[in-house]
């Protein structure tokens, strides 16, 4: 073969663009719409002994919302990752199935028909997402007006009444809202606009604020903006006693502040910073110290005669599973009480779907937080990637949180389980984070990739 003469330029690199995929996401939301319409018609067959006469509705509305989904991506978002939207659908049907199951045990107080609004809202957003915001960039414009408005969204429940002990809720007559499920996106989108903005400085290692071995701060100028603004979200949050979303922001801080700098001790500090808070808090708060005995002692109201708790209901809940459960419609977590449709339906996925069905929803979700940060990692703009890293650790942190609690491994919270629980603005807001990784990922995978020259 003839060398190449001197000064003549290498030969170019080809580039290639991936696959779209779309086929097989239509594909994909075909199963989940089928398997959703499987468990309402299990669930029918078990209380009653027949297939219930909405079935066909529900399987027909849940096909029309995917369809209508599917054809926003791949008009819009043609390059996008073809797992995200079918499972949001997948889970989005599964916990309709879960509160129409528990809904037959309590006639007089359904959730299901709100439930099924609140998801065609946010598939509804989620398309207008899609079909609106070309990129993604744009949100990094606005900045200061997202922490603004999620300062104000903490700040307003604040001024009406406590509901179980927590001031989370805007109630309107028979409407309600939880503002702080939006606040933690735009909070997302603040904290990655600073820390791509400031990326080299807090990865500085000259000059710093403060020195510790290894673990050198950047200046307050840097630092300073940030950690106000979360210091000041925390605060409210703890007013209003809702610890589980102070966990998740700080979770989101810290997690975006090791991304964004590369520093592990970011991750030290920030175990160390929360076992002294959670310490505090679960010591000096009255209403999160009772969580805490329950979480050490689930079993001390039955030695005292005054029967299970709701931990306790939960923990006999997945036993009763074993590994293939009871079956849909079978199970008895109806008796964990009020909670059993939002911070505790993962404990009738538990007992009515066994262990195997569990890992398969921690496997759906594991997948749907992976390919967030696969989308994140692939994008060459800072800002991009913190963004859906932010967003999928949002949902990886709530998955533990939640299951950690309602399991006994951590103190309960109270948050609801993504897509499948009871909520109205979690169900919205959880559409509108699979929404933004789509834009994300149609960015990352439009990417021309250079292949080696043959």
């Amino acid at each position: 073969m003839a060398g190449t003469s001197a000064g003549t330029a290498p030969p170019a690199v080809p580039a290639v663009r991936v696959p779209r995929r779309r086929g097989t996401e239509l594909t994909l939301l075909v199963v989940a719409v089928l398997l959703s319409v499987y468990g309402y018609c299990a669930v029918g067959l078990a209380k009653n002994d027949t297939v219930p006469p909405g079935a066909a509705g529900y399987g027909a509305g849940l096909g029309v919302l995917a369809l209508v989904a599917h054809l926003a991506v791949r008009f819009r978002a043609p390059y996008a990752d073809p797992l995200l939207l079918p499972i949001a659908v997948l889970l989005n049907g599964l916990g309709l199935v879960l509160i129409y199951r528990l809904d037959l045990e309590t006639p007089n107080d359904e959730a299901a028909p709100a439930q099924l609004i609140w998801s065609t809202a946010g598939v509804g957003l989620f398309i207008a997402a899609v079909l609106f915001l070309r990129d993604h960039r744009v949100l990094q414009r606005y900045a200061y007006l997202s922490v603004v408005t999620a300062l104000i969204l903490m700040i307003v429940p604040i001024f009406f009444p406590a509901v179980n002990g927590a001031r989370i809720w805007i109630r309107v007559g028979g409407f309600s809202i939880q503002p702080g499920e939006f606040a933690k996106i735009l909070l997302a989108v603040f904290f990655a606009s600073h820390l791509a903005a400031n990326r080299n400085a807090l990865a500085y290692t000259g000059r710093t604020l403060w020195r510790f071995k290894r673990l050198q701060l950047p200046t307050g100028r840097v630092l300073g903006p940030i950690v106000a603004i979360w210091l000041l979200s925390v605060g409210v949050l703890v007013l209003e006693r809702d610890l589980g979303t102070s966990l998740l922001f700080f979770g989101l801080f810290v997690i975006l502040l090791y991304v964004a700098t590369g520093r592990i001790g970011w991750i030290a500090v920030g175990l160390l910073l929360a076992a002294l808070g959670a310490f505090a808090v679960g010591s000096l708060e009255p209403h999160v110290h009772s969580r805490v005995e329950d979480w050490l002692h689930p079993f001390a109201s039955i030695d005292a005669g005054q029967g299970p708790n709701q931990l306790a209901q939960s923990l006999f809940a997945f036993a009763a599973g074993g590994m293939l459960g009871t079956g849909l419609g079978l199970g008895h977590s109806i008796l964990i009480g009020f909670a059993a449709k939002s911070d505790f339906i993962l404990a009738t996925a538990g007992e009515e779907l066994g262990l195997s069905g569990l890992c398969a929803i921690f496997l759906l979700y594991a997948l749907l937080v992976e390919r967030g940060f696969r989308a994140g990692l692939a994008l060459r703009d800072s800002f991009g990637r913190l963004l859906a890293i932010g967003l999928s650790s949002i949902l990886a942190l709530q998955v533990f949180v939640i299951a950690g609690g309602v399991m006994g491994l951590i103190p309960l919270t109270g948050m609801a389980m993504p897509f499948l629980a009871q909520g109205g603005s979690s169900v919205v807001t959880n559409w509108i984070i699979v929404a933004l990784l789509i834009r994300v990922s149609d960015s990352a995978r439009s990417q021309p990739v250079p292949t080696e020259a043959a």
